[in-house]
């Protein structure tokens, strides 16, 4: 077992949300995170399905490095995660526990978010350094799901990421979600020119769903 694990971003822990970036290109990715960061979501990932993914986190975290937390998702191997930390990343996702991302964020002292769905596989990587644990894909079993991973390893933080809606989000944190990952829902096609006055809308909504969901459903 991990005797010591990098901390969870503050944006991340404060705001309850990271924003995942997946596009055909970055060419709209520093408006959007803009947007996003004006808007108060600033805890942003960009995932290196992008082409120039590296380029466009470098040069994320030069212009918001002091305002928002940016990391790096779809990270598979060790040689991806030690060129996105080269590149600034202060956190690594991966869509499954994949042991060399998490052995070289824990030896570099990043935080690692990888996915994981069994109790096994959370566990396995909450034990290999994890910071927290991606529950993913989130829709297999939906807030219900989550509760019932979170009954036996309530020490162990989870973020569940994948086909969750702005709507979805009270029922995720009532379950006990430390944070969600939202993807599509948020950008929706401000990465491919859409209007970014609606996602400004969408990230105020998800950040009023967040607050009132921890804040126990009050007005």
């Amino acid at each position: 077992m991990c005797a010591e694990r990098a901390a969870l971003p503050r944006e991340l822990t404060e705001t309850g949300v990271v924003a995942i970036a997946r596009a055909a290109s970055t060419a709209r990715v520093g408006a959007a995170v803009e947007t996003l960061v004006t808007s108060g979501v600033t805890c942003i990932e960009l995932t290196m399905t992008m082409p120039g993914a590296i380029d466009a986190i470098a040069m994320l975290v030069k212009e918001y490095g002091a305002s928002a937390c940016i990391g790096a998702g779809t990270v598979l191997t060790r040689d991806q995660a030690r060129a996105c930390v080269d590149a600034g990343a202060v956190f690594l996702v991966a869509p499954s526990a994949v042991p060399e991302v998490v052995d070289a964020a824990v030896a570099d002292g990043v935080p690692c978010l990888p996915g994981a769905l069994t109790p096994s596989e959370v566990v396995a990587a909450w034990n290999a350094g994890a910071a927290g644990v991606k529950l993913f894909p989130a829709s297999f079993g939906g807030a219900r799901y989550l509760r019932d991973i979170r009954a036996p390893l309530p020490d162990i933080s989870l973020i569940p990421t994948g086909g969750i809606s702005i709507d979805d989000v009270a029922g995720y944190f009532e379950a006990g979600a430390m944070a969600v990952g939202l993807g599509g829902p948020l950008f929706g096609d401000a990465l491919a020119g859409g209007d970014l006055g609606k996602l400004a809308d969408r990230a105020s909504r998800l950040l009023h769903e967040v607050s009132q969901a921890r804040a126990g459903g009050s007005a």
